[in-house]
């Protein structure tokens, strides 16, 4: 029986205006998978996929023509907002800006769907945002001005916040698109522990497919809006189902050390002078 914490059911979605930037109108018809309670699920794919579409569906920012997304049993539009919110937290690409807060005072929004009608934080609150602080090594920067970090930090303190809210499913969009290598082998590390010792399913949308391999159980590859091959990374990433898909030749080795895929693009040769 399956233990799915996600669900995509027959969903089909079109936009109803093209976006400016897409050269052909996308849309996702009869899109289904699940997301298994306690794995870590990867979605990848080329630009204009539907990678970010998939997650704005999921988190109810767009709704389906057809078909239904459920979160542990239940239909999207069934939920009300915090109920949503104590259930999945996100880490978006880029923070809102301006943003006229501080770290630490972000950090404790992520408290706020536990108890929608207080205004104030309570002693376990701040015990809870402290420790998300520190395990993404943004505790010393907890008094500043959110707007005072560096892309990378700024990265870090959403990662806390989501932390924080304690939710049953981490949703990051591109979570390490800003970080330094330190600080992407940390992420990464960060997110293997909290799906084994907090139980938190994770859903990372990921353009770096070392990445994806590495840290997901499995994959979901996504192209033009359909699903072109789901299952573990070893049986997604094969050479000529990535350079089908992303119509550049692509060597497929294994790590040394974890046995798993490692992409790497065959570079065209450049004449040096």
């Amino acid at each position: 029986m399956s233990d799915a914490l996600v669900e995509f059911r027959d969903v089909d979605f079109t936009y109803a205006q093209p976006e400016r930037t897409r050269e052909r109108p996308f849309a996702f018809r009869g899109l289904s998978f699940t997301v298994e309670t306690g794995e870590v699920f990867g979605v990848v794919g080329p630009n204009s996929a539907g990678k970010t579409s998939l997650l704005r569906l999921l988190t109810r920012i767009l709704a389906p023509t057809r078909g239904e997304v459920r979160i542990a049993g239940r239909a999207l539009p069934a939920l009300t907002a915090w109920q949503l919110a104590r259930d999945v937290a996100v880490v978006p690409q880029e923070a809102p800006r301006p943003f006229p807060f501080t770290v630490g005072e972000l950090v404790l929004m992520g408290r706020y769907p536990h108890a929608p009608g207080r205004f104030f934080e309570d002693a376990e609150d701040a015990t809870i945002a402290r420790e998300a602080m520190a395990e993404t090594g943004v505790l010393d920067l907890a008094a500043l001005p959110f707007e005072q970090l560096s892309g990378g930090e700024r990265q870090r303190a959403m990662l806390a916040r989501a932390l924080a809210q304690r939710p049953r499913l981490l949703v990051l969009d591109e979570p390490t698109a800003h970080l330094d290598l330190r600080y992407q082998a940390q992420t990464a590390a960060l997110l293997r522990r909290a799906n084994r010792e907090r139980s938190m399913t994770v859903l990372l949308v990921s353009h770096d497919l070392n990445l994806a391999a590495e840290v997901c159980d499995r994959l979901l590859l996504l192209a033009d809006g359909r699903v072109v091959r789901i299952g573990p990374p070893a049986a997604v990433l094969e050479e000529r189902v990535l350079e089908s898909v992303f119509g550049c030749p692509v060597t497929v080795d294994k790590s040394p050390v974890s046995g798993r895929p490692v992409v790497q693009v065959a570079w065209p040769q450049v004449e040096r002078r």
